[in-house]
């Protein structure tokens, strides 16, 4: 006898990360574990359906003013919360800003919906990660904080070593990889009790040695072609998501599409 949930609806909540950065896909929208996700729960059920409200580059607090409220009203079974990294990654923050953000959302949300899932976000080993360390997992520690008082399940995605190596991250160094993205829809499968497809903990092989000159040119290229950019945008106030609608604002039937709408 089957006994795994059947879900019947999803809304997904956040930034680039749940938007499916840099899960590319051919016509180039992005796919992302979300849609992975929500094409596994489709195939269980044909009523299901699924929203995806995430856009990337979204602070806590414009996650909160423009998605909460939306993802709240859709008292959908499962809604994912994935947010504050961003805020996180500042050169300044206020911590107890994000703490207050998330705790309003998660208050929000948990009333409205089915099971409400957090996330200990996953973090690229280097130097970048070193830098903010501290503020991730201050952030991860009122992550669990908030799910052990509104009953959230957290999929710890932080403590997983294999999504913390090089090899699971784009060349932005921000973004997972398709196989990043894959793994990560398994592990929120895995925290819903969908039956495991594989073990999304595996670690890759062991990579072959990277020459001093390759890893300084790799440098040198994100240097240029990402973080320049990250840096000229947070100087102006800008954010890469300025303008940009959600993927999928709607609550609407998903047949496992791979195309980001």
């Amino acid at each position: 006898m089957d006994t795994t949930p059947a879900y019947t609806s999803f809304v997904a909540v956040g930034d680039s990360f749940t938007e499916g950065m840099s899960d590319r896909l051919p016509d180039g929208s992005y796919r992302g574990w979300a849609d992975l996700l929500a094409a596994r729960l489709a195939l269980r059920n044909p009523e299901f359906r699924y929203a995806n409200l995430a856009v990337r580059g979204k602070l806590i607090g414009q996650i909160v003013a423009e998605q909460v409220e939306a993802a709240a009203g859709m008292r959908a079974d499962v809604v994912t919360l994935v947010g504050g990294l961003n805020d996180a990654l500042r050169p300044s923050c206020d911590m107890g800003r994000i703490r207050g953000h998330l705790e309003e959302a998660v208050a929000r949300l948990a009333p409205h919906c089915g099971r409400l899932v957090l996330m200990r976000s996953p973090g690229r080993r280097g130097p970048v990660l070193e830098r903010f360390r501290p503020r991730m997992e201050e952030l991860f520690t009122v992550v669990d904080d908030l799910a052990a008082r509104y009953g959230a399940t957290v999929v710890d995605l932080y403590g997983a070593p294999v999504l913390s190596d090089p090899r699971m991250w784009d060349p932005d160094r921000l973004h997972l990889t398709a196989e990043g993205h894959r793994r990560t829809a398994e592990a929120v499968g895995e925290a819903l009790g969908l039956p495991a497809s594989f073990d999304w903990r595996t670690p890759l092989p062991p990579a072959a040695p990277v020459p001093w000159g390759a890893r300084r040119a790799a440098d040198l290229r994100f240097a240029r072609r990402h973080l320049a950019p990250w840096i000229g945008r947070r100087l102006t106030g800008r954010s890469s998501g300025d303008g940009r609608p959600p993927k999928r604002p709607d609550l609407l039937p998903y047949e496992g599409r791979t195309a980001g709408s």
